[in-house]
């Protein structure tokens, strides 16, 4: 219990920080992101830039706050994706069974049988190097767990007694799916979202790393992190900063991620 209420209480406060952070940036920075200042290049944490600046004089601090709205927006829409395909395919799956199931899983062993992170590359080469490219190649490199999560919970679920009762009740298919079915599916999933969001928000930074990520100068924590390879042995805040925003957010991702499976998982309760 003490482990669930800490897991709960650091995760939930230090992600709304974040969040909060984020929202902040939206109306109010302490400089200017975007605006440079030769004068100020590589400037040393201090009064000024409580973070340092950039090569180009810019606020690392308002960078960060910025950065923090595209790395956790783009990652909760890719899960977003991943949860609304993969509950599709997973419901097709495991509901109908037959030849929708053996498609279904043939398309999806295809999709597991690549590394996330390279079937997203391999997206991305198509699609190109927008938002609107990075959530649909990272929501689709997803989409094969939510695929495998929501069949395996569909299946038990369909078999058992209140499921049973409202098809002799003459309750429909669909009915008896999205009132006895789907409902039975949310606390996996919840738990899942919770760690995928910590999986996009790697993947987005590996992405924004490698510069497949926003084009600069729109500041993301991945896009900060790999400018920051030139110049670490001189300024090495450059790379400390969003290296730390982005283990403390996984952190506090993970964190609740475990608090969330503690609680809504029936086999978790009597420990």
């Amino acid at each position: 219990m003490v482990k669930l209420r800490f897991n709960l209480l650091v995760g939930g406060v230090t992600l709304a920080c974040v969040s909060t952070a984020a929202l902040i940036a939206l109306v109010w920075t302490p400089h200017d992101p975007l605006a440079l200042g030769f004068t100020s290049r590589l400037r040393p944490p201090g009064s000024m830039f409580l973070l340092g600046s950039d090569e180009f004089g810019r606020d690392v601090l308002s960078r960060l706050m910025v950065g923090a709205g595209p790395s956790l927006g783009i990652s909760m829409l890719a899960v977003l994706t991943a949860l609304t395909i993969g509950t599709a395919f997973g419901v097709a799956s495991g509901y109908w069974r037959g030849w929708p199931d053996r498609i279904v899983m043939t398309l999806n062993d295809a999709l597991m049988a690549f590394p996330g992170i390279l079937l997203a590359l391999g997206l991305l080469a198509v699609l190109g190097a927008n938002v609107q490219g990075i959530v649909l190649a990272l929501g689709l490199a997803f989409t094969p767990a939510v695929t495998r999560i929501v069949r395996g919970t569909v299946m038990s679920v369909r078999e058992r007694e209140f499921v049973q009762a409202s098809r002799i009740m003459g309750n429909s298919e669909i009915y008896t799916l999205a009132r006895h079915v789907l409902p039975n599916c949310l606390a996996p999933l919840i738990v899942l979202a919770t760690s995928m969001l910590g999986w996009a928000l790697l993947a987005e930074s590996a992405l924004s790393f490698l510069g497949l990520g926003l084009a600069p100068p729109a500041p993301t924590w991945g896009n900060m992190l790999s400018s920051s390879r030139t110049f670490l042995s001189q300024a090495p805040w450059l790379g400390i900063f969003p290296g730390l925003a982005i283990s403390i957010t996984l952190l506090a991702m993970n964190l609740l991620g475990d608090a969330l499976r503690d609680i809504l998982d029936p086999r978790m309760r009597g420990i």
